[in-house]
């Protein structure tokens, strides 16, 4: 292999790690979110799953099972105590919140005192909403929205004055409800299944591997085929608001020069 050749082989290679996905393996800049995605040696419980790639910490992990943590002071028992089998899900939303390195194509800009970034519409696989739903349909809640209204005199969550203790079933008479609106549409409701790689699991098997990460390449890869159509990427949703980086259509400009005049001095037997 001559010189040139093999200036062109390693300026191709270094292009193309230049070009990493910045939708991919990320982490949000949020309160407890670490800035880099890496292997945690142990994650407790229900958020275990991500502890070989992960954007939490153990500490993170082991408060999200409280009851009222020090993580954002939440009460979950505001209307009464919530039952296991409702909490359960819960604990594992913030898992997923707090861990999953695989949410950068729904990753959203904010102005908040303690976040600057969230997710927005991500796109919830039919079953995790589901159960999710039945699972706390019979629990008492006093708000849809559980991001914002809340009394804070106390230090922790309250239900509004005047606010009254009703099932979630009437609150939330759906899972699309549920799911949609408990976080100001952090995530939507889809038809789609798991192990669609569509759609955003909750629930995973570690030993089979995360799902999402499939998930995350196909909607950044719809995100760069179809910048001006990101509200359509599914009959359903994805309505993500991030700017799309455009570093890999930059470089793939000199690429296709260096090709070019790569192929000229092979040709005329001349070496850059």
């Amino acid at each position: 292999m001559g010189v040139g050749q093999m200036l062109l082989v390693l300026l191709a290679a270094s292009l193309v790690v230049s070009t990493r996905d910045p939708l991919l393996n990320v982490c949000m800049d949020a309160k407890h979110h670490k800035t880099k995605p890496g292997p945690e040696g142990k994650l407790y419980e229900q958020c275990s799953p991500w502890k070989d790639n992960a954007c939490c910490t153990a500490n993170t992990t082991a408060e999200a099972h409280r009851d009222q943590s020090y993580l954002y002071s939440f009460n979950w028992n505001h209307c009464g105590v919530m039952p296991p089998k409702c909490k359960r899900h819960f604990i594992q939303d913030t898992c997923l919140y707090e861990c999953s390195p695989n949410l950068g194509p729904w990753i959203d800009q904010v102005d908040s005192s303690w976040r600057r970034e969230r997710i927005l519409h991500v796109p919830l696989c039919k079953e995790d909403c589901e159960e999710w739903w039945e699972d706390c349909k019979d629990f008492v809640t006093c708000k849809e929205n559980w991001h914002k209204g809340w009394n804070w005199a106390t230090g922790t969550n309250r239900c509004p004055w005047g606010a009254m203790c009703r099932p979630f079933k009437e609150v939330f008479p759906h899972p699309k409800d549920l799911c949609e609106k408990i976080w100001s549409h952090s995530y939507s409701y889809t038809t789609l299944q798991r192990g669609s790689g569509r759609c955003i699991q909750m629930w995973f098997d570690p030993a089979q591997g995360n799902p999402n990460v499939v998930v995350a390449k196909y909607y950044a890869w719809k995100r760069r085929t179809s910048p001006a159509g990101v509200d359509n990427l599914t009959p359903e949703v994805d309505k993500a608001r991030r700017p799309l980086p455009c570093s890999g259509m930059v470089l793939l400009v000199p690429l296709v020069l260096v090709v070019t005049f790569g192929r000229s001095w092979s040709l005329s037997g001349t070496s850059p």
